[in-house]
């Protein structure tokens, strides 16, 4: 554990605790039932791999080194934390070496990793029952959460989520667990056919945490100023915009503009789930009409005031807008010049949308396309 005056930075074991006492209880389910799920969901991993390649002729790669694992929401902590202890450690070196600089830092080290570790498993139990699917990828391998060898990830599937949603949308369960599947296989193709893209999104989020200013004191207000944000409290005159994030309250300019291009390279990410998932929909997704809608209704509508509050101070509002303008780009490339015109966004980082481009996708075909030729 990275140390501040032999006080735990973050205690981790804490988080996994906290989080998995925490969060809600799953749907109930049958002993049988529950492998009958599990089954299925690993049946629909598998046949979406070839309805994926296919709709987006992307390369092969090595999709058989990152694991299929269906998981609950404990292993789906579990594996989060892994990931941001993986991530976070050169940030929390730095810090570490800040340490003893001034008042802020000796109140910091105060605070020592406990109520870290609380802080950060509160955050876990919130999203723990919220997500559906993710590709995994900086995580290293355990024993009970296996990687991908040579820094492959893993895609988790979290099956008391899906068959929640799909109870709560009450729409076909088959049809639904296919329907999750197929995104969430657009992810993992993604990673293992351009084997750039971790690298590059590593370096991106290394090159983000690189410029965060690990004053403590700085540190401490940005930590009020997200509180107040939560509790619904704004400066004077300010008008209520329904609050920022917290990635929004801690970044500095230099941070504004390396976040600007992973929102980018995340929106096409999400939005290229979101356009295969779509895409092959039709043919193998009887029902996908009417999921997709009350899908993009429950996404919109939020399940309460809290739960819109909380949203928007975690960014979780501007991952939905990820969803819906990467989807955008997609179906505009596509659109105007192929799967094959648009599959070259893969190419390199240069090839890559900025995030006016997301916006902009004729910008995008301008630049790559026509000065190319």
């Amino acid at each position: 554990m990275t140390s501040i005056g032999g006080a735990e930075m973050v205690d981790w074991n804490l988080a996994v605790a906290t989080a998995t006492r925490l969060v809600r209880p799953g749907p109930e389910v049958s002993r049988d039932e529950a492998r009958a799920i599990v089954a299925e969901l690993r049946k629909h991993a598998k046949s979406s791999e070839e309805h994926v390649r296919s709709f987006t002729r992307m390369g092969t790669g090595d999709i058989h080194g990152t694991p299929v694992l269906v998981v609950d929401r404990a292993g789906w902590i579990r594996a989060n934390v892994a990931g941001f202890r993986e991530i976070l450690k050169p940030l929390l070196d730095k810090m570490q070496d800040r340490r003893g600089s001034g008042p802020g830092g000796a109140m910091l080290g105060a605070v020592g990793g406990k109520v870290t570790g609380v802080e950060l498993g509160m955050l876990l139990s919130f999203l723990a029952s919220r997500v559906l699917g993710q590709y995994e990828t900086f995580a290293p391998a355990t024993r009970d959460l296996p990687a991908g060898e040579n820094g492959g990830g893993r895609l988790l599937l979290v099956a008391p989520n899906i068959v929640h949603v799909e109870r709560e949308l009450d729409v076909d369960p088959h049809d639904f667990r296919l329907w999750v599947c197929l995104h969430e296989e657009t992810h993992r193709t993604q990673f293992s056919a351009v084997p750039w893209l971790r690298d590059h999104l590593e370096g991106e989020i290394q090159s983000f945490l690189s410029e965060t200013d690990v004053d403590p004191m700085t540190f401490l207000e940005r930590i009020r100023e997200a509180a107040q944000s939560l509790a619904g409290g704004r400066p004077e005159g300010e008008e209520d915009d329904g609050g920022r994030s917290i990635v929004e309250l801690v970044q500095t300019p230099a941070q504004r503009e390396i976040l600007a291009r992973l929102t980018a390279v995340m929106s096409l990410l999400e939005g290229h789930a979101d356009f295969v998932m779509d895409g092959v929909g039709p043919d193998v997704v009887p029902s996908v009409g009417e999921i997709r809608e009350k899908f993009q209704q429950r996404r919109a509508r939020g399940a309460s005031r809290l739960d819109q509050a909380l949203r928007k101070l975690l960014g979780l509002d501007a991952k939905l807008r990820q969803y819906r303008d990467g989807e955008r780009f997609v179906r505009a490339v596509v659109g105007e010049v192929g799967m094959d015109g648009f599959n070259r966004v893969w190419t390199s980082p240069n090839t890559l949308p900025t995030k006016a481009e997301i916006a902009k996708p004729a910008d995008w075909v301008a630049r790559v396309h026509r000065k190319g030729e």
